[in-house]
C-alpha cells in the first residue's frame, strides 16, 4: 500500500495494524480501516511544525503564485497531514542517508528519440607534423604542445623524468604567483616517470600520453592523495580509489604532477588557498571553476590538464587564460569518482595548449563506465589531416554584433570562407533560456544537501549572495513543480538545437554568450574553445557579481590579453569540432605567444 497516499496510520495505530491475535481485534476500532478500503490522501498523522495562512502568504512570494484567502486557509489546515510527511526522508524519524555516489533514478540522455549517437566508427589519425629538434631552453620545452612532447618522447629525444622534473620545478616556482596548486604529487610523479622511461626503452610505448606530465582539477579522486573540491570542510578528504578518468590516464602512461585548484565546490576561482590568478593578467582571477587547470596549462606548468564543466567551467577559464578547452558531449566521458555538482549537467574534459592536444587526451578517456549511469558507448572519428572544405558553420548574426562578441569573433567568422567552410545564418526562438539554471541550482543544492543542513557551508571562504552557501539555501525554496516544468522546457530547447544541427555541421559563437553557455550545457552538445586573437581590457574581469566595496583594478593604458571563439558541435561529433578548430588555429597562428614572465 502506498505510504505517500495514506501513511497507513503507522504512527497513530501501530498496535491496531500490527499482527494481532486477540479476539477483540475483530471488532471495529477507532481509526482502523474496514477491509478493502483503498488508500487516500490526508489520512495520515499530522507531523511537522504548525503553519498558518500567513505562512502561505509569505511563501507565495518565493514561488510567485497567488492563492485566495480561502485557499490559503485550506492549505494551512491540511499541510501537516497532506504534505509535511513527504520530508520524512530528510527530517525523520526514519531518515535515509544518500551517499555521494547515488545518482537520481531519472536519467538524462542528450540524444532525442531517433537521433544517431554521432559517428558510427572509431578512427583517430594524428597530424603528420614533424615536432622539429628538441628545444635548447627548458622554457621552450615547457610550453611545447602535447603533440610535440609526445613525439620527442616516442623518439627518445626526451625522457619523461626530465620533463617531469621540469614541470615540478615550474609548479613550485610559479604557484606563489598563480595559486593554482592544491597538492603537488611529486612522489607519485617521479615514480610514474621512471616507469614510463623504462617501458619506452623496452619498446612498450603506450601511445601519445605516455610519459606526459599532467594536472588534475581537484575534484577527481586520487587514491591516497587529498581530493578537496577546493572547499574548507573537505580539505582533509583522502579517497581510497582513483576516479575512472585518472585510472585511464594512468593506463595511458601519463604522469600526474599536481592536483590543481578549483573554485570551492566548482564555482568560480576562489578556494581555501586564495584566488587562482590569470597568468596573462595577474591582477585578475583565472576564471572558474577549472581555474587551476587553465592557469597551469597557460603558464607552461603541465603538459595538459583535466577540467570539468557544468555551466561554463571549461569554456570561461580557457577563454580568459588563452588555452584550448574541450567540453565533450554529455555522457561521453564517465564521471565515476569525480565530484558531483549536477547529475544531468556535469562533464569532464581536457584543457590544453593546442586543438590536437585536446583530441589526443579525449581519445584516451572516453567510453562508458558502470559507475556513471549516464555514460554511454560512443565512437570518436578524428583525422587531423582531413579537409574542412564544405563544412557548414552556423552563426547568430545579432550575437556577432553585440557584447560579448569582439572583433576577434567577427574575424573568425570572416575567415571561414577562406578556409573552405560555409557560414550559415541560424536562429533560436526568443525564449527565457536563463530559466534553465533552475536545474543547476536544484541539483547542486541536492548534491550538497548535507553540507547545507549541517551548516558546514559556513566554513567556505566566500559567503557573498552569489556564492554556493546562499544559492544552496535559496534553492530549498524552488518549486518542485517548476523543476519538472523546466525539465520539459529543456526538451523543447533540445528539439530546437536538433533543428539547427539538421541545417549545419557546427556552430561558431562568442565564447561567453550566456544563452549558448546555458543551452549547450543543458542539451549536452560538445564545445571547443580556442584562442584566435587578442583584445585590450581597461579593467580586470571577474566571475563574481560586482561589489562596490571591492572594485576591480583598472588599467591605463589598457592591457593586452588573449581572446577566442567557441565551436559547438553535433552530439558525439568532437572529431568535426577538432577539424574546424585546427583550421582556425592554423589560420590565426596566435597560440605560440606566451604570457609574459612565465
Amino acid at each position: 500500500m502506498s505510504k505517500s497516499r495514506r501513511q497507513f496510520l503507522t504512527q497513530t495505530s501501530l498496535a491496531l495494524i500490527g499482527a494481532t491475535t486477540s479476539c477483540s481485534s475483530k471488532a471495529q476500532q477507532p481509526n482502523q480501516l474496514p477491509p478493502g478500503a483503498p488508500p487516500a490522501f490526508g489520512t495520515g498523522p499530522a507531523v511537522g511544525p504548525e503553519v498558518s495562512p500567513a505562512t502561505f502568504a509569505e511563501a507565495e512570494k518565493l514561488v510567485q503564485v497567488d492563492l485566495t484567502a480561502t485557499e490559503r486557509g485550506v492549505a494551512a489546515d491540511s499541510w501537516r497531514v497532506n504534505m509535511a510527511s513527504l520530508y520524512e526522508r530528510r527530517t525523520g524519524p526514519r531518515k535515509v542517508p544518500l551517499g555521494a555516489a547515488l545518482a537520481p533514478w531519472s536519467r538524462y540522455g542528450c540524444l532525442l528519440p531517433g537521433q544517431k549517437p554521432g559517428p558510427q566508427r572509431d578512427r583517430f589519425i594524428r597530424s603528420y607534423t614533424d615536432p622539429g629538434p628538441l628545444p635548447a631552453r627548458d622554457e621552450d620545452l615547457a610550453f611545447a604542445t602535447l603533440a610535440q612532447l609526445s613525439r620527442w618522447i616516442e623518439q627518445r629525444k626526451l625522457t619523461s623524468e626530465r620533463l617531469t622534473h621540469l614541470y615540478l620545478q615550474r609548479l613550485e616556482q610559479f604557484d606563489p604567483k598563480l595559486r593554482c596548486v592544491i597538492t603537488l604529487t611529486r612522489e607519485l610523479a617521479l615514480t610514474q616517470a621512471k616507469k614510463a622511461d623504462e617501458e619506452i626503452a623496452a619498446g612498450k610505448y603506450r601511445g601519445p600520453l605516455h610519459g606526459i606530465p599532467w594536472g588534475a582539477k581537484d575534484l577527481l579522486d586520487t587514491a591516497g592523495i587529498p581530493t578537496t573540491y577546493g572547499a574548507e570542510p573537505l580539505r582533509d578528504r583522502i579517497p581510497r580509489e582513483d576516479a575512472v578518468v585518472v585510472k585511464r590516464l594512468h593506463a595511458a602512461g601519463a604522469v600526474l604532477v599536481a592536483k590543481l585548484s578549483l573554485g570551492a565546490l566548482a564555482l568560480n576561482d576562489i578556494w581555501f588557498g586564495g584566488q587562482t590568478m590569470n597568468p596573462w593578467l595577474l591582477e585578475e582571477g583565472s576564471s572558474g571553476s577549472s581555474a587551476g587547470p587553465a592557469a597551469a596549462t597557460a603558464a607552461g606548468l603541465v603538459g595538459f590538464a583535466m577540467g570539468s564543466e557544468t555551466g561554463g567551467s571549461i569554456v570561461s577559464p580557457s577563454m580568459r587564460c588563452g588555452i584550448v578547452g574541450l567540453r565533450p558531449t554529455y555522457g561521453r566521458v564517465p564521471r565515476s569518482g569525480a565530484m558531483t555538482l549536477c547529475w544531468s549537467l556535469d562533464k569532464l574534459g581536457p584543457m590544453t595548449r593546442s586543438v590536437e592536444d585536446a583530441l589526443l587526451v579525449l581519445e584516451a578517456i572516453f567510453g562508458p563506465d558502470p559507475g556513471d549511469v549516464s555514460s554511454v558507448p560512443s565512437h570518436l572519428d578524428f583525422d587531423a589531416n582531413a579537409p574542412v572544405k564544405g563544412l557548414r558553420v552556423g552563426y547568430f548574426p545579432a550575437w556577432m554584433q553585440e557584447s560579448p562578441a569582439t572583433d576577434v569573433d567577427r574575424a573568425a567568422l570572416r575567415t571561414l570562407p577562406e578556409l573552405g567552410m560555409v557560414p550559415v545564418e541560424v536562429a533560436l526562438p526568443n525564449w527565457p533560456y536563463g530559466t534553465l539554471n533552475l536545474i543547476l541550482f536544484a541539483e547542486g543544492a541536492a548534491a550538497f544537501e548535507e553540507l547545507t543542513l549541517s551548516h558546514a557551508d559556513r566554513q567556505l571562504k566566500v559567503q557573498t549572495p552569489d556564492a554556493w552557501p546562499n544559492l544552496f539555501r535559496q534553492a530549498r525554496f524552488l518549486s518542485a513543480v517548476d523543476f519538472v516544468q523546466t525539465d520539459r522546457f529543456r526538451r523543447r530547447v533540445a528539439e530546437e538545437m536538433a533543428r539547427i544541427f539538421s541545417e549545419v555541421d557546427l556552430l561558431l559563437v562568442p565564447s561567453l554568450r550566456d544563452e549558448m553557455l546555458t543551452i549547450s550545457n543543458c542539451t549536452g552538445h560538445p564545445s571547443l574553445t580556442l584562442r584566435t586573437g587578442f583584445v585590450e581590457v581597461s579593467q580586470a574581469r571577474s566571475d563574481w557579481a560586482p561589489d562596490p566595496h571591492h572594485p576591480l583594478p583598472k588599467f591605463s593604458p589598457p592591457r593586452r590579453v588573449p581572446h577566442g571563439v567557441t565551436l559547438i558541435g553535433r552530439l558525439f561529433d568532437e572529431g568535426t569540432l577538432g577539424l574546424a578548430g585546427l583550421a582556425l588555429e592554423r589560420a590565426f597562428a596566435v597560440t605560440d605567444e606566451r604570457p609574459p614572465g612565465f
